[in-house]
């Protein structure tokens, strides 16, 4: 049995996203999601899935969006990021079947300060919907941590109850995940603020359920964004099983995994630590510093390597020199620098010929 036995190629929404995390649950692997910032990288992403025979979550945060979008847009109203995110929508739908893979089209953190986007993105879902019967993306993640729990929780509970109707899943975040993101900034933030508690599992589970079952947690165990030295980020994932254990307790069910489980932050983390969070319940690892840096290196080691033809437009010997500095020639070596890199978490996350 494989991923094809419960959901088809292409971008999922509804029902056959459930059927896709549950499945990822049962078999004990996640699914890597990888921000994009344009149809190339939106291209390496499938390409590799298709090659590694695995879904794939495909993720554009608020300024990826807008860089889609065009930065000389104005952002003003998070116009520029809304359009921008609707358009890779439509690229990703274009393309995605033909690539072969199941794909959840996601939106990434929304902090309250964006929250302009999020609307502006549901209201394509809806008029999607409206016209299709499913709406334009998978899910959103709405990233209200940095205000207090109650809040928190009120305004997802507001907003699951409007996406509830188009089956739209939502992803939230209950503790915070250290380091900067685009423009989200947590690197002064208490130490104690990176690591959820299982109570707080159970309040968001208990009052969100009620709505809709299509929901995940991203649940803070020491997360934190960005690559840094070895020993500066103190992961602890065995965590993630406590809470499991304490919702699987209030709920009074067999189930050891009741909870869909987010790993934010996960930018050279060890394997070790990722396998232990999968093993708890984990279905979506983000994955996006990693990603950017492979995608850059393709053209770094593609200069480097042709370095003394990309000084002009023609050679020493007055030879075009158009094949080398062709867009289409060094992107494509960044399109396959981060293709490996995608390949590598596929592996690390036990989703690789799953399909």
């Amino acid at each position: 049995m494989g991923v094809f036995d419960v959901v088809p190629a292409g971008v999922l929404t509804g029902d056959n996203v459930m059927k896709l995390f549950s499945y990822a649950k049962e078999h004990h692997f996640a699914i890597p999601a990888i921000n994009v910032t344009s149809s190339s990288a939106i291209n390496s992403v499938l390409e590799a899935a298709r090659d590694s025979k695995s879904p794939v979550i495909i993720q554009i945060s608020q300024g990826g969006a807008q860089f889609f979008g065009g930065k000389g847009l104005s952002n003003d109203g998070q116009a520029a990021s809304i359009l921008g995110a609707v358009a890779g929508a439509h690229h990703v739908r274009t393309v995605a079947k033909s690539y072969g893979v199941p794909v959840v089209l996601h939106s990434d953190h929304c902090a309250k300060k964006l929250e302009p986007w999020f609307v502006g993105m549901l209201e394509a879902d809806e008029a999607y919907f409206k016209q299709h019967g499913e709406p334009l993306f998978s899910s959103h993640m709405l990233d209200f941590s940095e205000e207090s729990k109650e809040h928190n929780i009120a305004a997802c509970k507001k907003y699951l109850t409007r996406m509830a109707p188009m089956k739209l899943w939502l992803e939230m975040e209950i503790g915070i995940t250290g380091g900067e993101e685009d423009g989200v900034d947590n690197t002064g933030v208490d130490n104690a603020s990176l690591y959820t508690q299982p109570e707080d599992i159970w309040d968001i589970y208990r009052e969100l359920s009620a709505i809709a079952p299509h929901f995940s947690i991203a649940a803070a165990f020491g997360n934190v964004h960005g690559v840094y030295k070895p020993g500066n980020v103190r992961l602890h994932p065995e965590l993630l099983a406590k809470h499991q254990a304490y919702v699987k307790e209030k709920l009074n069910i067999t189930d050891n995994h009741p909870v869909f489980l987010v790993f934010h932050g996960g930018s050279g983390s060890t394997k070790d630590e990722i396998k232990t969070a999968v093993q708890n319940g984990v279905v979506k690892m983000n994955i996006d510093t990693d990603t950017q840096y492979a995608y850059w290196e393709g053209v770094l080691k593609y200069y480097k390597k042709n370095e003394s033809r990309l000084q002009g437009v023609l050679d020493a010997e007055e030879k075009p020199n158009k094949k080398y500095y062709d867009p289409r020639v060094w992107l494509r070596e960044s399109e396959l620098s981060m293709k490996k890199r995608v390949q590598e978490a596929f592996n690390d996350l036990g989703g690789a010929n799953s399909l």
